[in-house]
């Protein structure tokens, strides 16, 4: 069995243990048998909103990990296409008001969604507390702020920001909201009273964008954001980003 399958095989198992212990009635998403991004329905993003702007971050090692992540071969955004068609509308809309989106994640492997649980069992490693969990001990974040499943392995949910540009749409800089990407804690609530009231703004800005063109936002992260409804609901995937 070669490494790729293994990886399949751990996330499908994660995954049912995960939607059995929080007593889900109907059955976990299936596995699916996709090898390539165009079997798997997926586009670059880059194909409809070219200029895009792109940080994403678990190809790299700028992330609660703090190494490239397990299925992130390339910093790409690949999306079922019409998540990928509804934002790249969003984008365009909001540059005719000088701003931007800046992508941070887009599909996720389920190899990546297994690595992640990996990391987050090992309780000795401990070198991003202080950027992404400052206020946490490491043993609350599996099942709370890392999940066994993933809504990005299903290729509708982006993680993004909003950027605003001057007048001729250059020079963009993203709009404070408060936390970085990827920050463990009750702060990176949408709707958190301890922000100010100018990144509560820039985060109400971001969502009323997103939601314009059907996307919804995930309470517990201000980045977080799904395609309502999804493409496919029913359906994980594990094609590697490259």
């Amino acid at each position: 069995m070669n490494t790729g399958t293994q990886l399949g095989l751990l996330a499908a198992i994660l995954i049912t243990a995960a939607l059995a212990s929080r007593g889900y009635a109907k059955q976990p998403p299936q596995l699916s048998s996709a090898t390539s991004m165009t079997a798997a329905g997926m586009v670059d993003i880059r194909s409809l909103a070219p200029n895009i702007a792109e940080d994403i971050k678990y190809a790299g090692s700028d992330n609660f990990v703090g190494r490239p992540v397990h299925g992130y071969l390339a910093a790409k955004c690949f999306l079922q296409r019409p998540a990928a068609e509804a934002l790249a509308k969003i984008e365009l809309q909001l540059r005719a008001k000088h701003q931007q989106l800046k992508l941070w994640d887009c599909y996720r492997p389920a190899r990546a969604v297994a690595d992640f649980v990996d990391w987050a069992h090992d309780l000795s490693d401990l070198r991003t507390k202080p950027q992404h969990y400052p206020e946490l001990d490491k043993s609350q974040i599996l099942g709370t702020y890392v999940a066994s499943v993933s809504g990005h392995s299903r290729g509708g949910t982006v993680d993004l920001t909003l950027m605003q540009c001057d007048a001729q749409g250059q020079h963009c800089e993203s709009l404070d909201m408060g936390t970085h990407f990827d920050y463990f804690g009750v702060r990176a609530n949408t709707d958190n009273p301890d922000v100010t009231a100018a990144q509560r703004e820039n985060r109400q800005l971001l969502r009323s964008a997103m939601a314009q063109g059907g996307f919804r936002n995930y309470p517990m992260e201000w980045w977080h954001y799904t395609l309502s409804p999804e493409p496919t609901p029913d359906t994980i995937y594990d094609v590697p980003v490259e």
